[in-house]
Formats: structure tokens, sequence, C-alpha cells
């Protein structure tokens, strides 16, 4: 028997959240190119049913010259939105720790995928996700009521949260962070749960941290392994810089994702290393 997020995961069906047309890396050039339901259902459903991310949205890469792009191979494509890997969304679902009846704030609604899985623990309209993207916050909000979920979508910016909602009993982040808004402390109850993928530029795996809020309005608390999900629109960095910092990174001794953990104050946060008072001092770049 597998714990409660992957059987949540097995039991909640992603086929209705899906868009009939995702992205898949060519065999032969490795660009993104496109896998459409009606032309290969086989595959499409294959995919969609696996544990993988599947990339729902792409644009070309803005430092790649127009003249080097080419729609039809690929070419200079990248992912811009995924359904996330299903192993990593019932790890999300074991840290949250969620119960029946508890107010969960999501940011970054995606597919609605993670938030019928929410809700499927939680229940009828406990769910208030965040898109920031129009089109996206409506097919979710398509896709999650022609399904049977009771989940409030809300088109905005997630940075801000969802004051009118609040306080929840537990915030999720599916877009990782390289500085948390102090937003999403504040709407969390004391003694809450803030679930985030944190992505320092100094840590190249974007480990998935588990905060707690305290009464004093601080959250606190650890990494627990690698997430890897894509950056908050609004908090993107050159991932030229990013990729040279990784190679610095990984030319060193690596500590565990585990032994990091993070400290949010209404005024300041830091990242540190085994114990709050041994913070790392490092800049967002």
């Amino acid at each position: 028997m597998g714990t409660r997020g992957q059987n949540t995961v097995a039991t909640v069906d992603r086929t209705p959240f899906i868009p009939h047309t995702v992205y898949v890396s060519s065999d032969t050039t490795g660009w993104l190119v496109p896998l459409r339901r009606d032309d290969n259902p086989n595959q499409w459903q294959k995919l969609v049913d696996s544990p993988s991310p599947v990339v729902t949205s792409v644009e070309f890469d803005p430092r790649l010259p127009e003249h080097l792009r080419d729609t039809e191979t690929g070419r200079g494509l990248v992912p811009t939105s995924s359904s996330s890997s299903r192993t990593v969304m019932a790890t999300m679902l074991d840290a949250l720790e969620l119960e029946p009846g508890m107010r969960v704030l999501e940011i970054g609604t995606g597919t609605g995928y993670f938030a019928a899985l929410l809700s499927s623990i939680t229940g009828p309209e406990t769910v208030t996700s965040v898109e920031v993207d129009p089109g996206s916050a409506d097919h979710a909000r398509s896709a999650l009521a022609g399904a049977g979920w009771e989940v409030d979508v809300v088109t905005g910016d997630g940075i801000r949260g969802h004051p009118p909602g609040g306080p929840y009993d537990r915030v999720v982040a599916t877009a990782a962070v390289h500085t948390l808004p102090y937003a999403w402390v504040s709407q969390t109850r004391a003694g809450g749960l803030l679930v985030v993928p944190w992505a320092p530029v100094f840590h190249p795996d974007g480990p998935l941290c588990v905060l707690t809020v305290g009464a004093d309005g601080v959250a606190q608390g650890r990494c627990t392994g690698p997430a890897q999900f894509m950056p908050l629109d609004s908090q993107r960095v050159d991932t030229g810089d990013v990729n040279r910092l990784r190679e610095a990174w990984e030319s060193g001794k690596v500590p565990d994702c585990n032994r990091f953990g993070v400290t949010i104050t209404p005024a300041d946060q830091w990242v540190w290393l085994d114990e709050p008072d041994n913070p790392i001092k490092a800049e967002v770049v």
C-alpha cells in the first residue's frame, strides 16, 4: 500500500485536465514538438497516465535569434507550463498533511489537476486556486467543473495570494520561488503549513520546503528534497547565470537538500544550513 498522496494520485484521473495538444522531446533533435491526441491517441494517453510531467505550453526562447527559430521542428521552443510529475505531486500531498475540511490556497492552477487532488482530500469548496494566465485559468475552471470538482479558480497574480479566502490551513505553490511572498505567510493561520518549491540560484535542485507559520508571523522549516518546478512568472532569472552558478556549485561538495532550511519574517527571509542560526549569505542575481 502506498502513501495517501500516492493513492490519491492513482485514484484521480489526469485525463480531463490535459489539453489535446501537449509537447514532447523529438527522438531525433531533442527539441519540443507537438503530440496531438487526435493524431496519436495511444501515445498521448500513455504519457498522461505515466508518472512523468506533461508539457502543456511552450514559447520560443527569447535569447535565441529569430532566424534560428523553427516552429515545424520545434527548434528554440522551451516549456512555459506543465502538469507536474505525479510522483512529485504525491510527495507534496503527503507534505501538506491534509485533513478533510481544511482550507487550502494553491498558487498556480495550471491544468487544474493538482487542485482536484487537493479537493479529493479536503472536500468540496475548500480549495482556492490562483492562476495568472487567463487562458489557463479558464481551461482549469472548465475541466474542474466538468469532472465534478468544486474548486474556486481565481484569475490573478498568485504573488498576492487571495486574502478574501483566508486565513488558510495550508498554502501550496506549484511554481518555484527564490523569494517567498510574505502575503502567503500572512494568509496562513498560526500553526498552518506552507509547502513551496524553493529555487535560490545557489541550489540547483529547487528543493521542496515545508514551513510552519508561528503565532508571531514567522514561517520556518526545512527543505525535504528536489522538486524542480518551473519558476513563478514574476521571479524568472536568466538561465545562463543559473547554469554557470550550478557548475560552480557542483564542482564543490554539495550538501544534501534536507540540510537546508528557510526562515521568513515580515521584514526579511533567509536560508540556513543545518540550523536557523547558521544562515547562508547569498543574493539572487
